[in-house]
């Protein structure tokens, strides 16, 4: 088989669009209904919105959990009223890779608890990879994509979009379960 993988330079907002425009390609190629993306404003589930428009994929949308909202960006209400609006679910709930009871206990006694190794195996990839799988299970855990789904995910390094996976879903509780199938965009 083969098939197209976006590459961008650099990581980073500007590359939104074209992540969202190559999952929709891909989405519509493999009769994947359901994409699964980080978004910390809201802003990347409005630009899905636009780049999904007109297909029945279904979008979730996971923000950073409210312990992190101080620190990095916390969800704009408008923006999020407009996406829900459109039919975009919304999920905001503990990470399930970092930012948990884990980094608690490492901020607290010191050393790299499991799943943040796990973490940092997926960033030696980019940040987007370890954040398209950890809002992927977040979502899952939250019921709403099921284990064992074929879904889109999405994720960034830091704002926007810059990597788009496609992956067999899994919870929390069987994580090793998860299997990235293909690697739609991502910065070299």
């Amino acid at each position: 088989m083969q098939r197209e993988l976006l590459l961008f330079e650099k990581g980073g907002p500007e590359n939104t669009d074209a992540t969202l425009q190559a999952a929709r390609r891909r989405a519509e190629q493999l009769s994947v209904g359901k994409v699964i993306l980080a978004t910390s404003t809201g802003e990347t589930a409005l630009k899905a919105l636009t780049a999904f428009e007109g297909t029945d994929v279904r979008i979730v949308a996971v923000t950073l959990h409210a312990g992190l909202w101080e620190v990095y960006e916390r969800p704009d209400p408008e923006k999020v009223k407009a996406a829900m609006a459109a039919g975009v679910q919304f999920l905001t709930s503990t990470h399930t890779l970092m930012g948990n009871v884990e980094a608690a206990i490492r901020d607290k006694f010191g050393g790299l608890p499991p799943a943040e190794l796990i973490a940092h195996t997926y960033y030696t990839f980019c940040q987007g990879m370890k954040v398209a799988v950890e809002v992927a299970v977040m979502a899952v855990d939250a019921g709403l994509a099921a284990a064992g789904e074929e879904v889109i995910a999405v994720g960034g390094t830091g704002r926007g979009a810059d990597t788009a996976i496609v992956l067999q879903a899994t919870d929390s509780t069987n994580f090793f379960a998860l299997k990235v199938r293909e690697v739609i965009a991502m910065p070299r």
